[in-house]
């Protein structure tokens, strides 16, 4: 499956300061400004600048310790900048009161690295969960989205198991369904084929494909496999270890080919 990605380079004009970003309308889903990304003292990432934009995959990439995974939980809300915006439309995520923060992370699904279902709990309990918590369905009405989701995920017929009675590729699956259990705008995918074999890898990005190809979703995908960033990815965003910034953002296929940045086309070129 192609894809044509998006031409609009991300870089703002030097005299667009970040104060009057924030008042710029702008048709990007999510604009990152300025943003440093720090614990305590020890900076993991600063400057930080770029949009995403509706229905597209972006990958964030870079060696181990470059702050991908950072990147994405501040992201969702779980690691306060030291500086800069997250902005979701019209709302910075981090000043936001609580209730409108809510409502940003309503809007948003999780794949966590290692999955993070619940043992204890069957395959439609997780699914269920999220939907109990934030919605007022009957019982029956859950049971039939946790199936629906299931179903979606191609795990029709599990309703019933447990996680550790499931292949690793499978229990990926099932939390990718508890992401998308309410519908989200924004999916967020940390390391989604770690720990897995190459064909599973391959079967959950045809799966990321699909899901974005049929329901339009936006997706934000962390991860150094290089199969999945030239399968999935409309754009992607380098994180550089070392100048502790972002590098380049752009169509991989281009940046490999093309970049003027050594370390993003030794990255791109690299044996699997």
């Amino acid at each position: 499956m192609k894809r044509n990605s998006p031409n609009r380079d991300s870089t703002e004009p030097s005299h667009l300061t970040s104060e009057s970003r924030l008042q710029t309308p702008d048709s990007s889903l999510i604009n990152i400004i300025d943003l440093t990304l720090a614990y305590g003292s020890k900076v993991i990432m600063r400057d930080l600048s770029f949009d995403v934009h509706q229905g597209e995959v972006l990958i964030f990439m870079g060696g181990s310790g470059s702050g991908k995974s950072t990147l994405l939980k501040s992201m969702i809300g779980l690691v306060r900048p030291a500086k800069g915006h997250i902005m979701y439309g019209q709302t910075d995520l981090w000043s936001a009161a609580e209730s409108e923060q809510n409502k940003i992370r309503r809007r948003m699904g999780v794949l966590y690295q290692h999955g993070a279902l619940w043992s204890s709990m069957t395959l439609t309990e997780n699914i269920a969960l999220p939907l109990e918590v934030y919605t007022d369905l009957s019982r029956a009405s859950v049971l039939e989205l946790a199936s629906m989701k299931l179903s979606l995920v191609g795990l029709a017929g599990q309703e019933g198991a447990y996680p550790s009675e499931l292949s690793g590729g499978m229990q990926k699956r099932a939390a990718l369904a508890r992401a998308l259990a309410l519908d989200p705008e924004i999916v967020f995918f940390d390391e989604p084929s770690s720990g897995l074999d190459p064909v599973s890898s391959r079967r959950l990005d045809e799966l990321i494909l699909e899901l974005q190809s049929s329901m339009g979703m936006t997706m934000i995908v962390v991860t150094h496999d290089l199969d999945s960033i030239f399968t999935i990815s409309t754009r992607a965003l380098f994180l550089d270890p070392k100048q502790k910034t972002m590098a380049e953002i752009g169509d991989p296929r281009l940046m490999r080919d093309n970049s003027k940045n050594p370390d993003v086309r030794e990255f791109l070129r690299r044996s699997k």
